[in-house]
């Protein structure tokens, strides 16, 4: 029986052998607490926060995460080309030796014989600026104003470079990223692919190289959304596992057409399931679906969410025994 890291690099290669599904998460150790540029911003319900860009998030009762706030009083910036005057400076790297010790602490936790400790980014650099701006001004932006949008989209990326050379040096035992940055609805990509390449691929290009120049070997984007019409620039990017794949993505299609160049991780959507009227034969039928649907190579079952666990108390469990059972008819 193959280790579960061997058994995603056979998962990972268009003709080769894996001996079961790749169980969801089961392949990293998520770092979470590598996410210091996020400052205040809020765990719990009922919390709200600051993050070091100065943007205001809330996580309001009843809801499943925090938002950021855009409301007149707290709306960071409305006009692009004032950005400078509003963000001072970049964010800051702790200096608390516990902080990093605490880290270490956590990655040396890995099973590193079936898992990579994986650093957490949870916010990219489109999720970021409509994080400051809203989306609307975000998008016009580009369209109006595109040179102050390179101009801020350069200094996210600057941090973002900043960002992978502390943790790598400092947490030497990561080898994985996860990286969040939405890019899209439920139907559609929120820019054009010709947008895309504009404001996002070349500075993605830049930050998902240096990761795999300073030693990780795994780059993990989530972005759960219709994006197919985005797979080769997150192929050129350099992105090893797409996760949050929906299902209208059709990620059978997919794989035969770009190979083992990306590999696909999700169809099982946690919209579905992961919600407080699920039952186990809801997951047992959204699990088996996608299975069925995607067994082969390049495909990794998961919900679509983008971290490890679940909304709701049990629901991943479930889905990573049904994953168990799958495998176990079908390999």
């Amino acid at each position: 029986m193959l280790t579960v890291l061997e058994n995603l690099k056979e998962t990972m290669k268009l003709n080769g052998t894996p001996d079961r599904f790749v169980n969801s998460w089961e392949f990293v150790n998520v770092v979470f607490a590598t996410n210091y540029y996020m400052g205040d911003y809020p765990l719990q319900p009922g919390k709200e926060g600051y993050d070091q860009y100065g943007v205001l998030w809330r996580f309001p009762e009843g809801q499943m995460g925090a938002f950021p706030v855009h409301d007149a009083e707290h709306k960071l910036m409305d006009d692009v080309t004032e950005w400078k005057n509003v963000i001072t400076h970049k964010p800051f790297i702790p200096d608390d030796p516990g902080y990093w010790g605490m880290l270490n602490g956590w990655a040396g936790k890995t099973d590193f014989e079936n898992q990579y400790a994986c650093a957490l980014a949870p916010q990219g650099i489109f999720e970021r600026l409509h994080a400051m701006m809203g989306m609307e001004d975000t998008m016009i932006g580009m369209y109006e104003e595109p040179e102050a949008m390179h101009e801020l989209i350069e200094f996210i990326t600057e941090v973002e470079l900043e960002y992978a050379e502390t943790i790598m040096t400092k947490v030497p035992a990561i080898k994985a990223l996860l990286h969040h940055d939405d890019w899209g609805s439920a139907k559609n990509s929120f820019l054009s692919p010709e947008m895309h390449a504009e404001f996002l691929t070349p500075y993605y290009k830049r930050i998902y190289s240096r990761w795999k120049e300073l030693g990780c070997e795994l780059i993990i984007h989530h972005s759960d959304s219709w994006s197919r019409n985005l797979v080769p620039q997150m192929i050129e990017m350099g992105i090893d596992i797409w996760q949050g794949v929906f299902p209208d993505n059709n990620i059978p299609e997919m794989v035969e057409e770009f190979g083992d160049k990306i590999t696909f991780m999700g169809e099982i959507e946690s919209r579905r399931i992961d919600i407080p009227e699920s039952t186990p034969e809801m997951v047992r039928e959204e699990v088996e679906r996608a299975c069925r649907k995607c067994k082969g190579h390049n495909f990794i079952p998961s919900l679509t969410a983008g971290t490890p666990g679940s909304s709701f108390p049990g629901i991943e469990q479930q889905v990573m025994d049904e994953i168990n059972r799958m495998s176990k008819e079908l390999f």
